[in-house]
């Protein structure tokens, strides 16, 4: 279909090149992310409407629109921040929720271990590895705090996204070390399936943690306002 110069080509959408623009300069959770474009996209739809019904053609009105919204390189800041302090809840809940797990796997060790020797050394590597996650977990429990209902009203502090970030990623690699012990002990046990079942669900658990860390990082290094 030509366009109005005969080029042979559409015009190009003002509202969906602003969208598509924005979206590129943006990361964080994919379902927090659809959602803060879509009410950018009925914003924008609603103030083109607004000017059209003013007797304006609608490639005129898409253009005002946008202007009156600011350009990508205005909103990324603000609606980066969001994005960032969603991402931060997200591994922050993830790590709160995992730990219990991990703990709860190390206890098997020394309840299911077969001999004083291995109840012992499964004991003392539980105690370290359930103290750094137990760090973590605090973290996380006070970052869901900032970054709350309540809180809203509050600025987060900036640090709190890397502080985050960086204990899921103490929180994954204690959950490594508990995988490879549980992997290592469990033949030596004789509730050796239990064992077995409790380290693949530290490694599942691991893996969320640990994709979830590298996302929160990426997202802290983001400019925000």
């Amino acid at each position: 279909m030509n366009d109005a110069n005969g080029t042979g080509t559409a015009p190009r959408d003002p509202v969906a090149d602003h969208l598509a623009t924005l979206s590129a300069a943006l990361y964080g959770p994919v379902r927090a992310k659809s959602r803060m474009l879509q009410e950018i996209r009925d914003g924008l739809t609603d103030t083109v409407e607004a000017h059209t019904r003013d007797g304006l053609p609608h490639d005129e009105a898409a253009r005002l629109a946008v202007r009156e919204f600011g350009t990508p390189e205005e909103l990324a800041p603000s609606c980066q921040r969001e994005l960032t302090i969603a991402q931060t809840r997200r591994t922050a809940l993830s790590v709160a929720l995992t730990v219990p797990l991990l703990i709860a796997c190390w206890h098997l060790i020394w309840t299911a271990g077969q001999g004083w020797q291995l109840q012992h050394t499964g004991q003392l590597l539980a105690v370290q590895l359930a103290a750094v996650a137990a760090v973590a977990a605090l973290l996380a429990a006070a970052a869901l705090a900032a970054t709350g209902a309540p809180a809203r009203r509050l600025r987060t502090p900036e640090r709190l996204p890397l502080a985050v970030a960086w204990a899921g990623t103490t929180a994954g690699v204690a959950m490594v070390v508990a995988t490879l012990a549980l992997a290592v002990l469990s033949p030596l046990t004789t509730n050796w399936p239990l064992v077995t079942l409790a380290a693949m669900v530290t490694a599942l658990s691991h893996g969320v943690v640990a994709s979830s860390a590298r996302a929160c990082r990426r997202c802290a290094r983001l400019p925000v306002t």
